[in-house]
C-alpha cells in the first residue's frame, strides 16, 4: 500500500514538473515565477522517493501517516505561491492604475494642443482676409 503510494507521489511530481518545464517552453509560464513552480516540484519529489526523510518530517511534525506529511507540504506551496500571486497581481493592480491616469492626462494634453493649434490656425486664415 505504501509503495503505491509513494509511486502515484513521485509520477505526481514528475507530472507537474513535465508540465512546467511544457509551460516555459511554450513561453506560457514566465521563468521567474516557474522557479517557484520547480523549486516546489522538486521538494515534493525528493520526499515522495526519499522516503526515510519524509517519515522523519512526518514525526517532526506529528503526523503519523507519512504521506499525509507529503499532502501537507504540498498544500503549504500552494498556499506560498498563492501569497506570492496575490501580491503580484496587486502590485500590477496598482501600476496599471497608474498608467491609466498618465493616459489620460496625455490625452487631455494631446486634446489641447489640438485646439490650441486649431485656434491658431482659425486665427492665421481670418488676418489675411482682414487686411
Amino acid at each position: 500500500m505504501q509503495d503505491r503510494i509513494q509511486l502515484v507521489s513521485v509520477i505526481a511530481a514528475v507530472i507537474l514538473l513535465g508540465i512546467i518545464l511544457e509551460l516555459v517552453r511554450r513561453r506560457r509560464l514566465m521563468e521567474r515565477y516557474a522557479l517557484l513552480w520547480l523549486g516546489s516540484g522538486l521538494v515534493l519529489l525528493g520526499l515522495a522517493i526519499w522516503r526515510e526523510a519524509l517519515t522523519e518530517l512526518a514525526h517532526a511534525l506529528g503526523i503519523f501517516y507519512p504521506p499525509n506529511a507529503l499532502f501537507l507540504i504540498a498544500f503549504g506551496f500552494v498556499l506560498f505561491l498563492l501569497m506570492h500571486f496575490s501580491l503580484a497581481v496587486s502590485r500590477l493592480s496598482d501600476q496599471t492604475k497608474v498608467l491609466a491616469q498618465r493616459l489620460a492626462m496625455l490625452e487631455q494634453r494631446v486634446r489641447a494642443n489640438e485646439e490650441s493649434q486649431a485656434d491658431t490656425s482659425a486665427l492665421e486664415e481670418r488676418e489675411p482676409a482682414a487686411r
